[in-house]
This record gives structure tokens, sequence and C-alpha cells, in this order.
């Protein structure tokens, strides 16, 4: 399977292109980066696959692309996917209902993976998630606690956010009807059923997440914590493999791992 890289230039470009090519059935198409940067006409990786600065040769040349950019890049290569019938694999947080309607529209002609983070463990952590809130029910308060580089952009993390739709699954409620982004003066007291965020900023952390269920006379914590970003590369290859021969829809990583 012929695999592009979108953004390959970055830290988790570099990663996704060496997951590529440590990746048995896959090859690396190629790559892009902005126009004037000093790789494109270069070459990324160890076979010599190209680096350009259009995204339309990168999308006529390979069967899938992974795409860990920003919310605009990732509309208009979700557009591409669609006009060129190319797997996408889209790890980009900070996307609004409208840019993932987007991915929506191309998921009626492509297989499309999109997920907030493409790590094992924190595909499983979801999955308990769910479960976890649907047996302790409203008895125990959620809270989801998590941690990330200073240079992070968007808070609380899209991972987070998954973790809360998860525990909102399990309670069979819509998160954005319970959801509580951020404390700050006098909030009164907890509402029941609220499902709370903390979000920490510092260092080089590449990803702490914490749910906590607490009752009165107990508590219950799932924790995943990466330490380094070659999980995610490697997830969003292991997506893009099992993505082909899918038919056209829209996937998540619960569905790559059978979850």
């Amino acid at each position: 399977m012929k695999i592009g890289i979108v953004g390959c230039g970055g830290r988790m470009g570099q990663m996704l292109v060496k997951a590529v090519e440590a990746a048995q059935g896959a090859v690396l198409a190629g790559g892009t980066e902005r126009p004037g940067s000093s790789l494109v006409g270069g070459t990324t990786g160890t076979t010599g696959a190209p680096v350009h600065d259009n995204a339309v040769a990168l999308f006529a040349a390979a069967d899938a692309v992974i795409d860990f950019t920003a919310p605009a890049a990732t509309v208009a290569h979700a557009a591409l996917a669609a006009e060129t019938g190319t797997v996408l694999v889209v790890g980009t947080t900070g996307l609004s209902k409208e840019d993932e309607a987007m991915l929506v529209e191309a998921a009626k002609k492509v297989a499309v993976v999109y997920a907030p983070n493409f790590s094992v463990g924190v595909n499983l952590l979801m999955a308990l998630t769910e479960r976890a809130a649907a047996i302790l029910g409203d008895d125990y308060d959620i809270e989801i606690v998590e941690m990330h580089h200073r240079r992070k952009v968007d808070a609380p993390s899209g991972t987070a956010l998954g973790l809360g739709r998860a525990a909102a699954k399990g309670r069979a409620v819509e998160l954005e009807q319970v959801w509580c982004k951020s404390r700050d003066g006098h909030t009164g007291a907890r509402p029941k059923g609220e499902i709370g965020f903390a979000t920490l900023r510092g260092g080089d952390v590449i990803g702490d997440h914490t749910v906590m269920f607490a009752a009165e006379e107990e508590r219950v914590e799932l924790t995943h914590k990466a330490s380094t970003r070659a999980v995610f590369a490697k997830g969003a290859v292991r997506a893009a493999l099992w993505a082909q021969g899918q038919k056209p829809g829209l996937y998540s990583m619960r569905d790559v791992l059978g979850l």
C-alpha cells in the first residue's frame, strides 16, 4: 500500500515516515511541506520518496494519505481524498463541527479513519471508560485530567474530549449537555451527572490522560501515559492498512481494533 504523509517535515510527520517504512505491506509514496520550505523538491525517508509543495500530486500518487496537520489543511485534504479516491487517515485535533462535517461528506466516497488518538492503549482506555461509565452510573462523578507539552494549542485535548464522549455514551447522554470544560471562582456545588475536564500544559509531556470516577466511598481511576509519539504513528499506519479495501464511510480507531 502506497502511503503519503502531509506535513512530513514536522515532528509527527517524521515519526509517520519512519512508521510507514517500518510497516509490512506499506511503502512511502512521498510527502508534502509548505511552499518555500527547504524540504520541497527533495526527498523524505530512506527510500527517496519525493516531497511536494502541493498535496494534489501526493494524493494522485498514494493509496492512502495520513494527515496530522491543522483543521484548515485537513478540510482541503478531505476534498482531495474524495476526488481521487484516496483513503484518508486523520489525526488532526481541534476540528470544529463544520470541519468534521467535511470529513463526513468525503466519507461518502472514500474510507476515512478519524480518531482523536491513534494509540492502541488510548483506544482501549476509551472502551473501558464507556463500559465503566455504564456500570458505575451517576453516583460516581467523572473528571478527566489531561496534560500535554507547552506547545499544544488546543484544550481540552482531542483525546480528552474523546474520553468524555465515551463516558457520555456509557451514560446515554450527549457530552455537550453535561460537560464542564473549566472552573473558576465561586462555581457552586458540582451538578450530578456533570463530566468535568482539567487541562494542564508544561514541559515536553507527550500526553497523559486520566479518567476519574469519584464516589463518596471510593475512587476508580483509569490512566494512560504516552512516552513517545511513535505509538500514534504506528496506530495511524495500522489504520491506513486496515482501511484498504473498506467501503466508503467514516471509521474510528475503535473500528480498526474491533472495539
